[in-house]
């Protein structure tokens, strides 16, 4: 298979003199899919994403670009990626639509960044000025800014940081799209909820070492025994039980709770991916 990124034994130090902030990372990110990567602040999840992007150059190791190395490409590179910061890059005294315009203009292929503004709710906002922006608004515009360009892979740093629920929903609704259709997106994100709704696998990283790569499925059915809790009520009283998951179907108490008590709740419980995250992580 030909990935959209391999990354083969790749270390990195900001000087000479400083430590490694990355130590012989390796791996692989399939095409058309959402690929994450998870770690605490100062793990080299930033500095990997630099490098994968050629703003970051002297680093040891190997990295691939749809089969072709890195370094070999010129800065038409940049018309087949879109970048979205954490720290949103806008003019505050242009317009919405004055700051896309001017980014758009970088490019060769544009999308309809207009109508992709009306979807993430900045519609009625587009003719005002950036300065003038909520946090939630600029995280927003930010990413229609990662999208300007039509770009066939897209790096997102914290895409839903700062959004209500409302604006977070849209936003993963349009990353599953742009999966839909062929997108390969790199996350790089502290919320597990969105890793766990989103992304195809995962990578975790600390102190500049990867500990683990697999699907969020996987790590669950690793990290954490999954049980059955029952909520029922018995003679009036609200009580509950746990079951193993594993052998269920021959559980004979089970079975007796479902046919003589009144029953309120059935549902598994599965390790988290916040759990999972301190497991491998360790802090």
């Amino acid at each position: 298979m030909e990935y959209a990124f391999s990354l083969h034994n790749v270390s990195f130090r900001y000087t000479s003199k400083r430590p490694l902030v990355l130590e012989n990372i390796s791996l692989d990110i399939k095409p058309g899919t959402i690929f994450g990567l998870l770690g605490p602040s100062g793990a080299g999840k930033s500095t990997t994403q630099k490098l994968m992007t050629k703003l970051l150059s002297d680093y040891q190791g190997e990295i691939l670009y749809f089969g072709k190395d890195l370094k070999r490409f010129n800065k038409s590179f940049y018309e087949d990626i879109g970048v979205g910061f954490e720290m949103p890059v806008h003019f505050n005294k242009l317009t919405a639509m004055e700051n896309l315009s001017f980014f758009a203009n970088l490019y060769k292929t544009n999308i309809d960044y207009e109508a992709l503004l009306v979807r993430v709710g900045l519609g009625e906002a587009k003719n005002q000025q950036v300065g003038q922006f909520s946090k939630g608004m600029k995280a927003r515009l930010n990413f229609v800014r990662a999208l300007v360009n039509d770009p066939k892979v897209i790096f997102l740093d914290e895409p839903t940081n700062g959004l209500d629920p409302s604006n977070a929903r849209i936003v993963k609704d349009i990353i599953l799209e742009l999966k839909q259709a062929g997108k390969t997106i790199f996350i790089s994100t502290h919320l597990m909820g969105d890793v766990e709704e989103l992304c195809d696998e995962v990578a975790f990283i600390a102190s500049g070492k990867l500990l683990a790569i697999d699907t969020p499925k996987n790590l669950k059915m690793k990290y954490g025994n999954t049980n059955v809790r029952i909520d029922y009520l018995d003679n009036g009283s609200a009580k509950q039980d746990e079951f193993p998951l594993e052998g269920i179907a021959t559980n004979e108490k089970f079975f007796e709770t479902l046919k003589t008590k009144r029953i309120v709740t059935i549902h598994t419980d599965e390790v988290s991916m916040e759990k999972i995250f301190i497991d491998i992580v360790g802090k």
